[in-house]
């Protein structure tokens, strides 16, 4: 019998975007659709990492991965309830000494080049952050992670490193995507007020920047976590008009 992917989170059950119904499932098909996408835009043919570079940091931060063995991901963000993988377990994770932060600055996916959207990402501060923990079968960790790291790393705005974090189920190392500060696009920590506004207002081909704050809300709230952060963001946006409003 083929062990439950939920069964340690069956609260997980239908709450997670299965793999084949992913529109962040960046599959090759997927990338030329962007990238007609960015065309169409008028965005120049360096919107991305080419496909060689992308590669090369994969193959190098997977380096570092015992060839053979599961591979673990670590999901803080949209992973958390559209992972995009095929994964054979999930679990609660925590991580010590980071914590989520709207830092990077983006032209796409839901923002736009008029009006840049909030990314979020992983910032080295005191305290913890909680997530998931998703693990993939050997025999899938070398397309699952290409997948992802087309997703991930499209514009090279993250870190990938294996960092370790606890779980109810015992201690893993899981492979994880930290804020790159030396990025282009990197904006720092910015006021309340300035982060609120922009998350607000912002919106693009896969919905609205809002929108992302409030699936991210709703699944910490399905799994008892608290992110005095991500909570005081959405109760500011509750009373912030949207990108339609007039």
């Amino acid at each position: 019998m083929t062990p439950d992917p939920f069964a340690h989170l069956p609260r997980l059950r239908g709450r997670l975007t299965p793999a084949e119904q992913s529109e962040v499932r960046v599959t090759p098909t997927v990338l030329a659709d962007w990238d007609q996408r960015a065309r169409e835009l008028g965005r120049p043919d360096d919107w991305r990492l080419p496909c060689a570079e992308r590669e090369a940091t994969r193959q190098a931060v997977l380096a570092a991965h015992p060839p053979g063995q599961d591979l673990w991901v670590y999901g803080y963000g949209s992973l958390m309830w559209d992972p995009g993988i095929h994964f054979t377990e999930v679990r609660l994770a925590e991580l010590q000494g980071y914590q989520r932060r709207f830092t990077y600055r983006i032209t796409g996916g839901r923002g736009t080049v008029d009006c840049p959207a909030l990314m979020l990402a992983l910032e080295p501060q005191p305290g913890r952050c909680q997530g998931l923990a998703f693990r993939i079968a050997a025999d899938r960790v070398d397309a699952e992670s290409e997948i992802l790291w087309r997703r991930e790393m499209i514009r090279g705005g993250y870190v990938p490193t294996f960092l370790p974090m606890a779980t109810p189920q015992g201690d893993i190392q899981a492979l994880v995507f930290t804020a790159n500060r030396t990025h282009p696009e990197y904006a720092g920590e910015q006021a309340l007020a300035q982060t609120v506004g922009i998350i607000a207002t912002a919106a693009g081909p896969l919905g609205t920047n809002r929108h992302y704050v409030e699936q991210l809300a709703a699944q910490l709230a399905l799994l008892d976590i608290e992110d005095r952060y991500i909570e005081t963001l959405l109760h500011h946006l509750a009373a912030s008009p949207g990108p339609n409003t007039p």
